[in-house]
């Protein structure tokens, strides 16, 4: 089985990992990208506190159910929240309404706070739907599935390259690095520093487009013509179709309580 998703970047760190099969890994792949969609469709576009914490708790059910390492990826939602921690700390001193408290002459209001605290619930339910459904799968899985629903080939050539190469654009970085250590360097907050690290970044840009030269040669050389052929036939099945449903009648929910809401 081809390394999924959800394991690449944490396999770019030198760990062996293996994505643990679940009853999610056997609905098909489109189902997947199309629900995941739909559901941070509905969920983005929610304006109340309660559809946005169902969702949640629909994407903490589905982590479960696709048996994800919970540790694991838990570290890199907490990753995502330390900036939300930024908006958090912003938001309210830039949004007017009932004031909570006030810092140096700024007020910061509590239609703000619960403005970002919103969108944090919205940006964690979201991430994590996607975890589940989508990165659970290989790149070239998901690249079929993309192609099967009709995306632009060059969007779909764009995104399977980006997970092939950023592990090699890796690996060029920790050689480079490497080879700056064993000449004695050392991060400083200097201006030799600076201009070390601008060289490093500047080589790794040319070594990037001189190995993405080579690969576009070597790809021509091989009939390339920028298509994306697709060598096998999804087929739905019935765990498909009730998965879809599902999810379906759980969106429709959600919508039903925002409008709800808005009538109140």
């Amino acid at each position: 089985m081809s390394q999924g998703l959800e394991h690449s970047l944490t396999s770019w760190s030198g760990q062996a990992l293996k994505h643990q099969a679940s009853w999610i890994d056997a609905i098909d792949a489109r189902v997947r990208v199309l629900c995941s969609g739909l559901f941070a469709l509905v969920v983005v576009l929610s304006s109340q506190f309660a559809p946005t914490l169902l969702g949640l708790i629909a994407a903490f059910v589905l982590v479960k159910s696709s048996k994800l390492n919970i540790k694991r990826t838990l570290r890199r939602v907490i990753a995502m929240d330390l900036f939300m921690l930024t908006l958090i700390c912003i938001l309210p001193f830039t949004t007017p309404g009932d004031v909570m408290f006030s810092v140096f002459g700024l007020a910061a209001s509590w239609q703000g706070l619960s403005h970002a605290l919103l969108i944090t619930i919205k940006a964690n339910a979201v991430l994590l739907v996607l975890f589940s459904l989508v990165a659970t799968m290989s790149a070239s899985t998901l690249g079929h599935a993309l192609a099967h629903l009709k995306v632009p080939d060059k969007l779909v050539h764009l995104m399977l390259f980006m997970v092939r190469y950023l592990d090699v654009i890796s690996q060029e970085y920790k050689k480079m690095r490497r080879a700056m250590q064993a000449r004695a360097f050392v991060l400083r907050t200097n201006r030799h520093t600076w201009k070390s690290i601008g060289y490093l970044f500047g080589m790794l840009l040319i070594r990037s487009v001189e190995r993405a030269e080579r690969i576009s040669d070597a790809m021509k050389c091989r009939g390339f013509c920028g298509r994306y052929y697709l060598n096998d036939d999804m087929k739905m099945g019935r765990i498909d179709i009730i998965f879809g449903v599902c999810v379906m009648c759980f969106l429709i929910l959600l919508i039903g309580l925002n409008i709800d809401d808005l009538f109140k």
